[in-house]
């Protein structure tokens, strides 16, 4: 059952209570990584348009920095990616990472205290990631999933191919959206300011970095509801704070989704993630987290930490990428196409709309016939 264009969802808007109130099935499913965090997955086993009629191929989402599974379905059964792949015949599964809105647990720490958040998107590659992948091979019996992931999605994608390579054989196709790896050219105003004085190793990480950075909060969705509705006349406010974060003038922004973003996004994360792009920023590299000469040779044995391995990873992947995308600018996205080995690097596909930016790749109008349906066209034929 779609929802009525009029009813405000921003004082409610969950994965589970969305999917719900759009007349889909929904499961939520826990699973615990090797390091104790107690991670949320959200499933929708089958559309709603068929009901259960047997086992279907498994495709694995995974969400952005700050952001979280309700990335893939707030913009409903028309655009939502989650819906799609559900109409599609998939047996759709959603990852939250640790310290997100619905991974805010863990065997023995307490996200009350700085203990919980010390960690970063490398974490979440080579924990996150294992740990739910295998939970849904094992609980639907599947021997190999195809993965789908956004922004920070990717990268922690990369991570995991880099460092585990058990995983080339679970992985059947994995489909990166706004893939981010090499960072150096990043138009982000954001990063232009933090990078030179948080990028690199110094006390004010040692002190920082582990604390949570940007929790979703009621007052968050309250402003929502408020300020960014249609009605508002400071709905050019809202839409200017998503331009600063995803790319500039974007004539694909869905103003009436405004107010369901505010209300999931920022789902939180560690201040740790921020530092370790902001590294990437600053260093030219891809590659782990820089803690200082000193403890780099504690940590990895050389007084640099080690780049990932791009070019050995040989899971089939396919990159859609945009001009106008502050994070995953062309020279860097050109520059993974360049590293990647040419036999897994199965498309490169370049964003004909040249205002197109990172937000886009989720909640931007008429989604599916610019993106979603070459998407699904590639995901069918890996």
């Amino acid at each position: 059952m779609a929802l009525p264009s009029n009813v405000d969802r921003s004082s409610s808007v969950t994965t589970v209570s969305l999917v719900k109130q759009f007349g889909y099935a929904i499961e939520e499913h826990e699973v615990q990584t090797s390091d104790g965090y107690i991670l949320t997955m959200h499933r929708i086993p089958y559309s709603k348009h068929t009901g259960y009629n047997g086992n279907r191929p498994v495709i694995f989402l995974m969400h952005g920095l700050l952001c979280s599974s309700s990335d893939w379905v707030l913009s409903g059964p028309g655009n939502g990616l989650a819906f799609i792949l559900s109409d599609a015949g998939y047996d759709v599964w959603m990852g939250n990472a640790r310290g997100n809105t619905y991974s805010r647990r863990h065997a023995s720490k307490s996200p009350v205290f700085q203990p919980f958040w010390n960690f970063e998107w490398h974490d979440i590659g080579i924990y996150d990631l294992p740990a739910m992948m295998d939970y849904v091979l094992y609980l639907t019996g599947e021997s190999q999933l195809q993965y789908v992931g956004h922004s920070q999605g990717t990268t922690s994608f990369f991570v995991l191919n880099s460092m585990i390579k058990r995983f080339r054989s679970r992985i059947r196709s994995a489909h990166l959206l706004a893939p981010v790896a090499w960072m150096d050219h990043m138009e982000s105003p954001l990063a232009k300011v933090a990078g030179p004085l948080f990028g690199q190793p110094n006390a004010l990480i040692e002190l920082f970095g582990s604390a949570e950075f940007l929790p979703s909060t009621k007052a968050m969705e309250l402003m929502g509801a408020i300020f960014c509705k249609d009605e508002a006349f400071s709905q050019a406010m809202c839409t200017n704070v998503l331009f600063l974060m995803g790319g500039w003038n974007s004539p694909y922004l869905n103003t009436t989704l405004i107010p369901e973003i505010m209300a999931t996004t920022p789902a939180g994360c560690s201040i740790n993630q921020m530092f370790h792009y902001l590294q990437e920023y600053n260093s030219g590299h891809f590659r782990q987290f820089d803690y200082g000469s000193t403890r780099n040779k504690k940590e990895y044995g050389n007084k640099n930490p080690p780049d990932y391995d791009v070019e050995g990873i040989d899971v089939p992947v396919y990159l859609y990428y945009s001009d106008n995308d502050y994070f995953a600018s062309l020279i860097d996205v050109d520059l993974l196409r360049r590293t990647m080995n040419p036999n897994s690097l199965k498309r490169a596909y370049r964003m004909p709309e040249s205002k197109w930016n990172h937000l886009d790749f989720l909640w931007g109008m008429n989604i599916k016939e610019i993106l979603y349906d070459t998407v699904l066209d590639d995901i069918i034929n890996a």
